[in-house]
């Protein structure tokens, strides 16, 4: 018998309807003989309308009974699910996030994981029960208030607790097949991935993809957690059988066979995995920097301090005649307030020209284990875009990762054209979003 986590997103248990066919997967992977341990999400759009209703009975409401409010919606799914299993036969046992011994810091809305101790899930299973856990939540450990854990918390719930208890397998079910060369949305010609390494799918993630959040995978890929990204809305509802023609995609440590099918001419080609975009990034400019040592680092600890997460970085070559310099960063664009209220804060201190900022950007990257040594990737990318007649602005690069900011107004045309010059279009359509939203 093997032990496996399984996570819902929202649009998998949306509906009654929607609850019940999570709820008969759930019964076909027990079933089949496995332990099983489900995480889920609020129904729907459940988290965006309490906020809604906090907005309209509160200003600016404290932290922490916002977390009480908005983890409402987790225990809602958990206790519908655990009922829906439980008619099918098997019996199932709810816990929320404190319950099921999920232990974090106190920052509310943004909490950090800082252990699990899963007693009474493993008591449950050992009596045979399907364990169903509220997603997206903990308990602070010191001051044991109900906390949640922000963007992708729920996916990061299920990845800690396979991880706390040694699981198998965690998967990831959605409302797509699994992840795909890029957003089927933009480029209908993508194709299914059968499997990524961590770093792969962690550049991904990063870089606008919106199947899987970052902080999963880093938890992933830290606990060497075998994840698994399918859709809850395929037809193998009856049966589980990870060889079905919905299997997914499979997170790994060693990703994608790189030999296996290949010929002497496919090997001496890069291994592009998939291209991400990202709308949601704006660009800031600082003018006229004088060129001198603890410049740079007075700008980005102020934006640092005002809570910005910064991305690419660019500096511009100092003019001679005026020993002056420019620095571009991108950064998510709601964050562009705070930073520049930070920047305006030490213009006195730092002496800069001005600044400048711009929310019609688009970040495109091109990301594949297999350009590590492959430099011909940069030219195939860059000569790709110029014959599409899109300007780059903006280049950062990793191993295994090449990152452009173009206008916004050309980042589909440059993601179509990208995934077309790295040989990534399928002959058919292979996607489909059962359930609207991707996630």
């Amino acid at each position: 018998m093997t032990l496996v986590v399984q996570k819902y997103g929202g649009s998998s248990v949306a509906d009654a309807e929607c609850v019940q066919r999570v709820a008969r997967r759930v019964a076909a992977a027990r079933e089949a003989g496995h332990d099983v341990v489900v995480v889920v999400s609020a129904m729907g759009d459940t988290t965006d309308e309490l906020l809604d209703l906090a907005d309209r009975i509160s200003t600016g409401p404290a932290g922490r009974e916002l977390d009480m409010l908005l983890t409402a919606g987790e225990r809602i799914s958990m206790a519908l699910l655990a009922m829906a299993v439980t008619e099918l036969g098997h019996h199932a046992t709810s816990f929320t996030g404190s319950q099921a011994g999920v232990n974090t810091d106190a920052a509310h809305g943004r909490a950090r994981i800082v252990d699990v101790a899963p007693d009474r899930i493993r008591t449950a299973l050992a009596a045979g029960s399907v364990v169903i856990v509220a997603g997206f939540q903990g308990i602070a450990q010191d001051t044991q208030d109900v906390t949640t854990l922000g963007r992708g918390g729920s996916d990061t719930t299920a990845v800690a607790l396979a991880a706390a208890l040694d699981a198998d397998l965690c998967e990831i079910y959605t409302d797509v097949d699994g992840v795909f060369s890029a957003d089927p949305r933009i480029v209908p010609t993508a194709r299914l991935l059968p499997a990524l390494s961590y770093d792969e799918m962690l550049e991904l993630a990063a870089h606008g993809a919106k199947i899987l959040h970052s902080r999963c995978v880093e938890f992933a890929k830290r606990y060497q957690v075998p994840l698994r990204v399918r859709s809850s809305f395929a037809d193998d509802i009856g049966s589980y059988d990870l060889t079905s023609a919905h299997a997914g995609t499979h997170i790994t440590s060693a990703g994608p066979d790189l030999t296996e099918g290949t010929t002497d001419h496919a090997m001496e080609d890069p291994l592009i995995s998939g291209i991400a975009h990202d709308r949601s990034q704006s660009k800031i400019t600082v003018l006229g920097i004088p060129d001198k040592p603890g410049a740079a680092a007075t700008v980005f600890t102020a934006l640092a301090g005002a809570g910005c997460d910064i991305d690419m970085i660019v500096q511009n070559v100092s003019a001679e005649a005026t020993s002056c310099t420019d620095i571009s960063f991108t950064l998510p664009a709601s964050a562009t307030p705070a930073a520049l209220e930070a920047l305006q804060g030490v213009e006195a201190n730092i002496g800069f020209l001005g600044l400048r900022h711009d929310d019609r950007v688009g970040k495109l990257s091109v990301v594949g284990a297999g350009m590590r040594s492959h430099p011909g990737v940069s030219a195939t990318l860059f000569s790709a875009l110029a014959e599409t007649g899109v300007n780059i602005q903006m280049i950062s690069t990793s191993e295994i990762r090449i990152s452009v900011v173009v206008h916004v107004d050309d980042l589909e045309a440059a993601v179509g054209a990208a995934h077309t010059a790295f040989g990534l279009d399928s002959e058919q359509i292979e996607a489909v979003v059962y359930g609207g939203t991707g996630r």
